[in-house]
């Protein structure tokens, strides 16, 4: 597996996506949905590619986004999320990324769907956008603030961004506390050594960022049991092929880093097993 002597660059959150790019696309999304997430499952959604979609309709609506609201969608993946706001919401989203090839994905589902007038996508760090203070109605992160080396930073662009009563609404990976027992600690680091995340922080964390970034209004709401099946079916698949996967790489037909996305999403759920972490739903208000 890829490991990581220092906190995981930029560069190695690019090449981690780039070679990535087979399982998500062959194993994961489809061309409806292209969720580069996990689905949340209730009364609307009980089939996988439902439950990819159900998340932007939860997160949509636990924002109140609507038709004319100015969006980044801030880690964007192959656009999913920024296309379905656009054509159910009737949202201005721009979708950004420091991954390249994940640009040109973005751009062609844009043209294929005919919402280039609605959608636009920049290749950059959420961390350090181009954008004018006070550009967004809305600045949307869905399981991507993770990949932040510091949260922190992320809140305090989002913080410019906004326009006074913007909202900020995030799906993200919280960890129960810190420190944990040494054995979670192990699991949590098991899992995100390979994903090319550095660490995933608490909820006081998480709101002490954006009390400094000037969000008057802030929650975490535990969605767990919404994502639940959704981690537990990646966890079976992974388990089922485990062997196959460690076959493939050592004959080099799957690399570390494919490798290690394989084995990171057992170790996932593992953590989540061990109460080490759960799946929130952050919301704030500028």
């Amino acid at each position: 597996m890829p490991e990581y002597t220092q906190k995981p660059t930029i560069a190695d959150v690019v090449r981690y996506y780039d070679e990535t790019r087979f399982d998500y696309d062959k194993v994961w999304l489809n061309k409806d949905n292209l969720a580069v997430h996990f689905g949340f499952y209730d009364e609307n959604a009980h089939s996988h590619s439902a439950a990819l979609l159900n998340t932007n309709r939860v997160l949509a609506d636990t924002a109140n986004i609507g038709a004319g609201d100015r969006v980044l969608d801030a880690g964007c993946g192959k656009g999913g999320s920024s296309l379905w706001l656009a054509a159910e919401r009737g949202a201005r989203v721009t979708g950004i990324t420091p991954v390249a090839s994940q640009i040109t994905d973005c751009q062609h589902f844009a043209e294929e769907r005919g919402l280039t007038d609605r959608t636009d996508f920049v290749q950059a760090s959420y961390t350090d956008t181009p954008f004018k203070s006070e550009s967004f109605d809305v600045i949307w992160a869905c399981e991507s603030v993770c990949h932040a080396p510091d949260k922190a930073d992320f809140y305090r662009e989002a913080g410019r961004l906004l326009r006074p009563g913007g909202r900020l609404i995030m799906a993200e990976y919280i960890r129960c506390d810190r420190p944990l027992p040494p054995a979670q600690d192990k699991k949590i680091a098991d899992w995100l050594n390979r994903w090319a995340i550095a660490d995933i922080d608490t909820a006081l964390e998480h709101r002490a960022y954006a009390d400094a970034a000037g969000f008057s209004e802030f929650e975490i709401h535990d969605y767990t049991k919404y994502a639940r099946v959704s981690l537990r079916n990646l966890h079976r698949q992974s388990v089922r092929y485990r062997t196959l996967g460690n076959v493939l790489n050592f004959f080099g037909i799957r690399s570390d880093t494919q490798h290690g996305n394989h084995i990171g999403s057992i170790y996932q759920w593992e953590a989540l097993e061990a109460g080490a972490w759960f799946y929130g739903v952050v919301v704030g208000v500028k």
